[in-house]
C-alpha cells in the first residue's frame, strides 16, 4: 500500500503523465472528485449542494505555474468565481493555493494577486482560503496569510496540516489573528525530520490541533472523513459547550456523500470541498494516493466507458 501511494503520489508531480491525462479529460474516473472543467460546470454543483444543504468551497485547480501570466490567469479566474458565487446567491466560498499564483516565481508578485482576490471576497462578504502546499512554501504561506489577515481580517483563512510537527506551535504564533483555520491531516509526501510517519501519530496530533482551536474560541473548519474523529468532535463540543456556529465539518467532492447528509441532518454545519478546471491532474492522483482502493473504482470507470 505504501509502495502505492508514493508511486502515486511521485505521478502526481509528473509532466509528461499530467499531458497524457488532460488527453483523455476526465474521462477515466476523475469526474467522480472534480465537478467540471469549467465554471459554469461546477456552479451546477453547487447547486446541487446547496439545495441538500451542504455548503462548498470552491477551488480552481492549479498549481505550480511557469509564468507571471499564468499566475494572473489563475488569479483572474479565482475573481470570476467570486462574482458568479455572488450573482447566483450561492452558499459557497473560494479556496486558493499559492503556487498557483505565482509563489514559487515571485512572492511579491504572488501577494499583489492575492490581494486582489480577498479585497474581490470582502467587496462580495465572501471568503477565502489559502491551501497549504507542501512543507517547503509552509512558511512563505502562513507569512502571507499573515500579511492578508492583517489587512482583511475575517475575509481569509488558511490550512494547517497535523502531520507536521510544527502546527501546534503555529497555532500558537497566529492566535494573536483570531485565525480561521480549515484542519487537515496533510496529504504530501513528506521527511519524518519535519512530519510524523506514523498514522496514529498522525490522528492524535489532528485531534490535538482541532481540541486547541476548539478552546480558543475561533473557527474551527475540521476536514475530514474519519468517523471517528467526527464522533470525538461531536463528543467534545458537547462536553465543553461550544456552539455549532464556531465550527463546521468539511469534506472532499465524491467522497462520503451519506456521511455529509447524515450530518446535516443531524443539525451539524457541512461544507463539501468542489475543484474544478482543466489542471485536474495533480488534485486527482493525490486523492487517489489517499485512498489507494480507489485505484479499483479508476480502473472499472476505463473499461466500462
Amino acid at each position: 500500500m505504501a509502495i502505492m501511494r508514493n508511486m502515486l503520489l511521485y505521478l502526481s508531480k509528473n509532466r509528461t503523465a499530467n499531458r497524457a491525462a488532460k488527453r483523455f479529460g476526465l474521462r477515466f474516473g476523475a469526474d467522480r472528485f472534480v465537478a467540471g472543467q469549467t465554471l459554469e460546470k461546477a456552479m451546477e454543483k453547487v447547486k446541487e449542494l446547496n439545495d441538500k444543504g451542504i455548503k462548498v468551497t470552491l477551488d480552481h485547480l492549479g498549481e505550480y505555474v511557469f509564468s507571471i501570466e499564468e499566475a494572473e490567469a489563475a488569479a483572474s479566474a479565482v475573481v470570476r468565481a467570486l462574482a458568479a458565487i455572488h450573482e447566483s446567491g450561492a452558499d459557497a466560498n473560494v479556496s486558493v493555493k499559492l503556487t498557483q499564483l505565482g509563489l514559487d516565481l515571485s512572492y511579491d508578485k504572488c501577494l499583489y494577486n492575492m490581494r486582489g482576490i480577498v479585497a474581490a471576497a470582502k467587496r462580495h462578504r465572501n471568503f477565502v482560503r489559502i491551501d497549504m502546499e507542501d512543507y517547503v512554501r509552509n512558511e512563505r504561506t502562513l507569512a502571507m496569510y499573515e500579511t492578508l489577515s492583517s489587512a482583511y481580517g475575517p475575509y481569509v483563512g488558511v490550512v494547517l496540516q497535523a502531520y507536521l510537527y510544527k502546527t501546534e506551535k503555529d497555532m500558537i504564533r497566529m492566535k494573536k489573528h483570531a485565525p480561521n483555520y480549515r484542519l487537515v491531516k496533510g496529504a504530501y509526501k513528506e521527511d519524518s525530520e519535519v512530519a510524523f510517519p506514523k498514522k496514529e501519530d498522525v490522528d492524535l496530533n489532528f485531534i490535538k490541533v482541532i481540541e486547541l482551536q476548539l478552546r480558543n474560541g475561533h473557527f474551527a473548519a475540521i476536514a475530514t472523513h474519519d468517523e471517528q474523529i467526527i464522533n470525538h468532535v461531536k463528543q467534545f463540543v458537547q462536553t465543553h459547550n461550544i456552539p455549532r456556529s464556531k465550527f463546521e465539518f468539511q469534506m472532499l467532492y465524491g467522497i462520503r456523500p451519506m456521511l455529509q447528509q447524515q450530518l446535516v441532518k443531524e443539525g451539524y454545519g457541512m461544507r463539501v470541498y468542489v475543484p474544478y478546471g482543466v489542471d485536474w491532474y495533480g488534485y486527482f492522483m493525490r486523492r487517489l494516493a489517499e485512498r489507494p482502493e480507489n485505484v479499483s473504482f479508476v480502473v472499472k470507470s476505463m473499461l466500462k466507458r
